[in-house]
Formats: structure tokens, C-alpha cells, sequence
């Protein structure tokens, strides 16, 4: 199974007793989600679950960063990030509705979007050496669509401070608020995981998807993401947006910081 050629390719593809493993391998650009490696991952994902031999899909990732969120280069302008914008809940909403279960890996910083696809996934494993932060604010922008899959999971006080002050937190503080499901050492990550699929693949097909129903069925993503995703467009396109985007890739600090910050 694979998703593109080794020239373009994002996203490498792993499916052995029954387990699909989607690994984000675009490690230059921090595993962003440019327009290739949304499509590449939906892509990967929808033939995962077609696939009646896996069982069980785990998302995981090359190098430092498991995703530091949109392609901001696709960003500049406004117009061109307004696909983004608008293509990523349909990403989102397949993750949350997979009839399977999904597993994160999460080995190192998650960023905006980032935090946003493994709060979509079922289960959650983080490392001590992942990090977490809601930076759209700081770049002037709403995290808008991915509130949809990060509110249900986390603590509402949590998700109000963390989402206000975009700063960074550990694996430890993402699992008290509820947006990792287990925090553990580095060395105990691949343990874990592996711990986690079986007890996921010890469950019958059908029984699994029934449940993901029941647990998800109250969650009507599809009816809000058309006004989330207008807002988080209106942000990127918006001048804030725009000027937090150019500071973000000029590394200096954008117009609203008071000085000596």
C-alpha cells in the first residue's frame, strides 16, 4: 500500500498483522500539513479502513517533531491556506469516526493542527519528550476547527487557559487535562504502544465500530466544522493572521508584542 512516489512521498505506509502503521515522514518541514500530506494521510487512511486484514491504524512520525500543524508556507497571502483550512475536518472528522481504532504516537512537539490530529485518534501515548501548545494565537490566528476534537477530550479549564495563552506544556500536563491518554518515558513509548494495540485487536471488528459509534455518536462534527473552519479561514486571511505568519517565518516577534517580550 503505498500513497505516492518516493519523489513526493509524506507519509510512509506499514500494514503487518494487522496493524497499519501511517508514519508522518516529512521531518525537514517538521511533519507539517502542507496540501501533500493531508492528502497522502486521508488517502492512506481510507485504504487502512477498507482493508478488512488491519484491525487497528497507528499514526506515527520521523524525526524530532510529530507535526507542528498547517504548512504555513501555503499560508501566505490568505487565499491559499483557505483549502487547508477548509480540507482539514474532513481529515479530522475520518479519524474521530474511523470505525477502528486509532492510536497516536506522539514522540516529540505537536503544534496547533499537530495537537489537533492526535486528539482525533482514539488513544493517545506520548513521550517525555513530547511537548504540546494551541500557538494560534500567537500567530493571530483561532484554533477553531481542531476545538472540535480537542474540547470533548479535555478538562474545560485546561482547555480555556492553554488554548488562551498558546504556551507550550509537557506530556504530563497533556495528560491531566486529558488530551494524552498515557504519558510515559521515551524508552516505554514503543512498549506501550504495543500494549495498547493488542488489547485494541483483542476486540471483535464489529463490537469495536458499534462502540466507536456509541462513544462518537453524539458528536456531530460535520455540522460544525462548516462554521469553524469559515472562522479559522477568516483568521488566517485576516491582517493579524497574516502578520503573525510573516513573524512567525522572519522569527521576530509580531506587531502586538509589547517590547521586551
Amino acid at each position: 500500500m503505498t500513497s505516492a512516489t518516493s519523489d513526493d512521498r509524506v507519509l510512509t505506509v506499514d500494514v503487518s498483522a494487522g496493524v497499519a502503521r501511517l508514519t508522518l515522514d516529512s521531518p525537514a518541514d517538521r511533519n507539517a500539513l502542507s496540501r501533500a500530506l493531508r492528502a497522502q494521510l486521508r488517502g492512506a487512511l481510507d485504504d487502512a479502513l477498507a482493508d478488512d486484514a488491519v484491525r487497528v491504524v497507528v499514526l506515527d512520525h520521523t524525526g524530532r517533531v510529530f507535526c507542528s500543524g498547517m504548512d504555513l508556507r501555503e499560508a501566505t497571502g490568505g487565499a491559499s491556506s483557505d483549502q487547508g483550512v477548509r480540507e482539514f475536518p474532513e481529515l479530522l472528522d475520518r479519524l474521530w469516526h474511523a470505525p477502528k481504532p486509532v492510536v497516536a504516537v506522539v514522540r516529540g512537539p505537536a503544534r496547533a493542527g499537530g495537537v489537533g490530529l492526535a486528539a482525533a485518534c482514539d488513544v493517545v501515548v506520548a513521550g517525555a519528550s513530547a511537548s504540546f501548545a494551541f500557538s494560534e494565537v500567537r500567530l493571530g490566528l483561532v484554533p477553531a476547527v481542531i476545538s472540535a476534537v480537542c474540547r470533548p477530550r479535555m478538562q474545560p479549564h485546561a482547555a480555556h487557559r492553554l488554548m488562551l495563552t498558546g504556551e507550550v506544556f509537557d506530556a504530563a500536563t497533556a495528560a491531566s487535562a486529558g488530551l494524552v491518554d498515557l504519558a510515559v518515558p521515551d524508552d516505554e513509548v514503543d512498549a506501550t504502544v504495543a500494549a495498547q494495540v493488542s488489547a485494541l485487536a483483542a476486540g471483535a471488528p464489529a463490537a469495536l465500530a458499534a462502540t466507536k459509534r456509541l462513544l462518537r455518536g453524539g458528536d456531530d462534527l460535520a455540522g460544525r466544522f462548516p462554521e469553524l473552519a469559515e472562522l479559522s479561514a477568516r483568521a488566517f486571511a485576516s491582517a493579524e493572521g497574516q502578520e503573525g505568519i510573516a513573524a512567525f517565518r522572519e522569527k521576530r516577534p509580531a506587531r502586538w508584542v509589547p517590547a521586551g517580550d
